[in-house]
């Protein structure tokens, strides 16, 4: 058991959404999700390769195991429909000004989930279980510049613009949430 008590995403519900821990089963699901140019665009620039995809799925197992947060799959409640996926990460990533001890927020959902306020609503929940189990200082988001919608989902929720980096040869914004003090 992880320090947070946690060691798989716990489940989560919202109005129209069950955000729940990813599954080998999931795979299948993840594969379009992973491979939509909507997608990817902002996320690597490309497809992933199903290999890609299934070691992205025993890392956000792992991240719960060893850190006690992670990756959630998110799903319509309506049909049980894996649309996308949301977390918050520890990717000790090699980056300048580099992230040091905060934990960093990410999602991806499929186009045709698009617009209809689900990434808002899976982001909400996943804050405030993030408020009421880690309660970290700062939450960063490293999103690309040319991603609006990303960009008005973290203003939204009170992310700034903390630093403009090059992470892997692009540019990217970092985006920070801070906690009162």
């Amino acid at each position: 058991m992880t320090s947070s008590g946690f060691d798989r995403a716990p489940p989560i519900e919202t109005e129209r959404l069950r955000l729940r821990a990813h599954a080998a089963a999931d795979f299948a699901a993840c594969i379009p999700l992973w491979n939509d140019p909507v997608v990817t665009r902002f996320i690597g620039g490309r497809a992933y390769t199903p290999e890609e995809v299934w070691q992205r799925l025993q890392r956000y197992a792992g991240s719960w195991v060893l850190l006690g947060h992670g990756f959630w799959a998110v799903e319509e409640k309506i049909n049980a429909k894996l649309i996308g996926e949301i977390g918050i990460m520890d990717a000790k990533r090699d980056i300048d000004p580099p992230f040091g001890n905060d934990l960093e927020l990410g999602w991806a959902l499929l186009p045709e989930a698009h617009g209809k306020g689900y990434a808002s609503e899976a982001l909400k929940a996943v804050l405030g279980w993030e408020l009421q189990v880690l309660a970290s200082p700062c939450l960063v988001a490293l999103i690309d510049p040319d991603n609006a919608p990303s960009i008005r989902l973290a203003n939204k929720f009170d992310f700034f613009e903390r630093a403009r980096s090059v992470y892997r040869g692009v540019p990217s914004i970092q985006f920070e949430r801070r906690r009162a003090t």
